[in-house]
């Protein structure tokens, strides 16, 4: 008796340490034997190649991605924002292809309705997580260059919303926006920043 093939989805997340924006994941199954090499660890690709890699994946794989912005976060943490945001991107890939198996990177241990393993650094050493990373963080990246025409001052555009010193000098300027988390700001920044005015 023959027993169908796993599918396997890979789930990985961008923005979870950000100051501002969304976290947001994708879940990806590959639909490929062959895999070719840009498809790795979104953190060791340029811009323009992580671009490229996503317009592979798009021909030639599933995925789905799950959004969670600042406001959740702040009301549930981080935590929680990530496991909403990687349940939605597996609900969106299943209207395509129902995964019988998930790999998550890193080491939390998230809830899901479908058998699953956390992978340290699977990222590295499951291409279907490497393709997830690649999905998450140019979907990110290109949210927070739209969010830059609507709040320009901080340069998200630059730093999408991580704590690089420039950002840092822009929130002290001008206050946090909309789309800053602001428990985060006020576990990181210094002490100045929780008199600043919430502008929009």
């Amino acid at each position: 008796m023959s027993t169908s093939s796993p599918i396997i989805a890979g789930i990985d997340e961008a923005g979870r340490g950000s100051l501002a924006g969304p976290v947001v994941a994708a879940a990806c199954v590959l639909q490929v034997q062959r895999v070719p090499p840009f498809i790795r660890d979104s953190k060791q690709l340029s811009p323009d190649q992580r671009e490229e890699a996503f317009g592979w994946i798009a021909a030639h794989c599933a995925y789905g991605i799950g959004i969670v912005e600042a406001r959740e976060i702040d009301a549930f943490g981080i935590l929680a924002a990530t496991e909403k945001a990687m349940q939605k991107a597996v609900k969106e890939l299943s209207d395509l292809v129902s995964p019988t198996y998930l790999l998550i990177d890193g080491r939390d241990k998230f809830w899901f309705d479908k058998p699953h393993s956390s992978i340290v650094r699977g990222d590295e050493t499951e291409p279907c997580i490497s393709a997830a990373s690649i999905i998450a963080k140019v979907t990110r990246d290109r949210l927070m260059i739209e969010y830059h025409e609507r709040f320009p001052r901080y340069g998200f555009d630059v730093h999408k919303g991580y704590g690089v010193p420039m950002h840092f000098e822009t929130i002290r300027a001008h206050g946090p926006c909309m789309l800053h988390r602001t428990t985060f700001l006020k576990s990181i920044l210094s002490s100045d920043l929780k008199h600043l005015h919430m502008t929009n």
